[in-house]
C-alpha cells in the first residue's frame, strides 16, 4: 500500500467527480484510509458515496469553503472546460484552496488546454501546483481494484513526490511521462492507438459476416492471433457483439479524444489522414447511435452504412 498509514491518516483529499471512472478510483483512496471530501454534480451522488465509504465526506454541489483545507484536489470530470470551470469559475476552487494545495487531474483533457489552466492558476495562487494524470486500464473494470495504469505530467518534483503515494494507491502502474502536459499526451495518443483498432475491428466484423464468417469466432481467432486488441479481448467481445453496450465508456468521450489526439497530432507538424478518418467516422457513428450510447455502439454506424446488422452473440463465460 503505497505511503505509510499516518501519512494516508494526516492527509485530506479533495474529491471531484464520481463518475464511472471517478467512483471506483476514489474507492482506492478511501480503502486505502485516506480520509475524503467528495462533491459529484448527480444528485445524490456525493452522498451515496458517503454512505459507501467510512472515511468519505460529502460535500454539497457549490460549497467550495469544504475544500479549503485539503491537501490534494483530485478532480475527474468530462473534459478540460469543467475543470476549468470548478477550479476558475464562478464558485471556483483556487480561490479557498491552501496554499501549496496540489490538484491532480485526472480527466481526459487537452494538453494545451491543461498548460493554459495552470497559467491561470497562478496567476490566482502561484503556491499551487497542477499534475496532470489521466487514467487507462488493460482490462474492464480495473480501477475498482487499483490496477489502473496512470500517466503523469508534473512539472514540480517537490510536489510530484508529496502526490506519488496517492498516485500509486489509484493506479497499480505509475508512468511520470514529463512536464505538465505530458500526461493528457500520452493519454490522447493512447486512445488513438485504441480507436484505430476499433475502425479496424468494425471492418473486420461487417466484411466478414458479409463473407459468411461467424464474428463471434472472428475475434475469438483474433484473442489468440496478432489481431488481439484490447476492444477484442474486452469491451467488443462482452458489450459489442453482445449488444449489452454496458462497457461504461460514452462513444462521445471518445469522439471528443479523438479531436484532441488529431489536434496533438497536428501541432507536431505530421501529416495524417488517419487522425481525420478516425474523426469523421466516429462523428458519423455518434449521430446514429444518439444522444449517451456506450462507444461499443459504434457499430451500429457501420451496420447502417453497410445495411447489415452483425449477428447478437451471447456472453462470454468468465
Amino acid at each position: 500500500m503505497a505511503g505509510s498509514n499516518e501519512s494516508r491518516k494526516s492527509m485530506t483529499i479533495g474529491y471531484i467527480g464520481l463518475g464511472n471512472a471517478g467512483y471506483p478510483l476514489a474507492s482506492t483512496l478511501t480503502k486505502a484510509g485516506y480520509h475524503l471530501i467528495v462533491r459529484d454534480a448527480g444528485a445524490g451522488r456525493a452522498e451515496q458515496f458517503a454512505q459507501e465509504n467510512d472515511n468519505a465526506q460529502a460535500a454539497a454541489e457549490g460549497d467550495s469553503k469544504a475544500f479549503g483545507d485539503v491537501d490534494i484536489l483530485v478532480t475527474m470530470l468530462p473534459n478540460g472546460e469543467v475543470v476549468r470551470d470548478v477550479l476558475l469559475g464562478t464558485d471556483g476552487l483556487a480561490k479557498v484552496l491552501r496554499d501549496d494545495a496540489i490538484i491532480i487531474d485526472t480527466s481526459s483533457s487537452s494538453p494545451f488546454h491543461t498548460r493554459e489552466t495552470a497559467q491561470l492558476l497562478s496567476e490566482i495562487n502561484s503556491s499551487l501546483t497542477l499534475i496532470d494524470s489521466p487514467i487507462t486500464q488493460a482490462y474492464q473494470h480495473a480501477l475498482a481494484k487499483g490496477d489502473a495504469t496512470l500517466m503523469v505530467g508534473c512539472s514540480n518534483p517537490e510536489a510530484l513526490e508529496k502526490a506519488m503515494p496517492v498516485l500509486k494507491t489509484m493506479g497499480k502502474h505509475v508512468f511520470h511521462m514529463g512536464d505538465l502536459g505530458f500526461g493528457h499526451a500520452t493519454k490522447t495518443l493512447n486512445n488513438y492507438v485504441s480507436a484505430a483498432s476499433i475502425l479496424g475491428l468494425c471492418d473486420a466484423l461487417i466484411a466478414g459476416q458479409q463473407f459468411g464468417l461467424d464474428p463471434e469466432k472472428m475475434i475469438d481467432v483474433m484473442n489468440v492471433g496478432t489481431g488481439v486488441n484490447f476492444s477484442t479481448k474486452e469491451s467488443f467481445r462482452t458489450d459489442g457483439l453482445t449488444r449489452r453496450f454496458e462497457s461504461g465508456y460514452q462513444l462521445s468521450l471518445l469522439l471528443k479524444d479523438m479531436k484532441i489526439a488529431e489536434s496533438v497530432i497536428a501541432s507536431t507538424g505530421l501529416q495524417s489522414d488517419l487522425s481525420h478518418l478516425i474523426v469523421e467516422k466516429l462523428a458519423d457513428a455518434d449521430k446514429v447511435a444518439g444522444p449517451g450510447a456506450d462507444h461499443t455502439q459504434v457499430i451500429q454506424g457501420w451496420e447502417k452504412a453497410s445495411g447489415v446488422q452483425l449477428k447478437q452473440s451471447k456472453q462470454p463465460e468468465s
